[in-house]
């Protein structure tokens, strides 16, 4: 890997927002662009690239001790890092204040997953009025019994102490279709939800260009 200093000035990532815009980088690039230079010893593009990996795991929840841990990084940039992070996430994760009353609410919480190359499954947690209190990724791969168990989706739902959940997952391969396995994993939580008290008021498939309810097909 070039260091910075090697790399042409019109590709590095500061230069490359101004003349091709921020959707131009990659994410290690804007990675980059946020903490401006490395260390001695090591380049801002090794560490870039270690943060990169680390947030590329949407399930798993990133601490300042965890950036901390990074080679290169310091106070100062696990700051600027969580800082970009927490604002991300006010910017584009739901709150409260929303309410979802019919299967199209969903959608503007999870369409940044409806072209994602890989299935996703979002779990929504909801207050008995329907608001929403979270939404979180509970498993990224194929969809099966295997990969998503009751145990992982509710989790979440509890410690919110959520009345009820919806979970939303994407086909990469563009059908609307429940499959076997999304039925049979639709009944294993719904059946789970109801030993819990927490009702599974909906399962969604979505994709790049619409989405189907399994409770509009009476599938929950």
């Amino acid at each position: 890997m070039k260091k910075m200093k090697d790399v042409p000035e019109h590709d590095r990532p500061r230069e490359k927002i101004a003349i091709k815009g921020v959707a131009a980088l990659t994410d290690t690039e804007l990675i980059e662009a946020i903490l401006g230079r490395g260390v001695i010893n090591r380049d801002v593009r090794m560490i870039a690239r270690d943060i990169a990996v680390m947030t590329s795991d949407h399930s798993r929840e990133i601490r300042y001790e965890d950036v901390l841990t990074i080679e290169g990084v310091g106070p100062t940039k696990a700051a600027q890092i969580m800082a970009c992070l927490e604002l991300g996430r006010r910017r584009y994760e739901p709150t409260g204040a929303v309410t979802i009353k019919k299967p199209d609410d969903v959608l503007p919480l999870v369409s940044t997953y409806r072209e994602k190359p890989q299935e996703y499954f979002i779990c929504i947690s909801l207050t008995g009025a329907g608001e929403v209190i979270s939404s979180r990724v509970v498993t990224i791969g194929i969809l099966n019994h295997s990969l998503v168990h009751p145990r992982e989706v509710f989790a979440g739902a509890i410690t919110d102490r959520a009345a009820s959940v919806i979970c939303v997952h994407n086909h990469p391969s563009g059908s609307l279709e429940a499959s076997a396995q999304d039925i049979a994993v639709t009944r294993q939580l719904q059946e789970a939800g109801i030993l819990l008290g927490i009702q599974l008021l909906d399962h969604i498939i979505i994709t790049k260009t619409g989405f189907s309810s399994m409770k509009e097909k009476g599938l929950v």
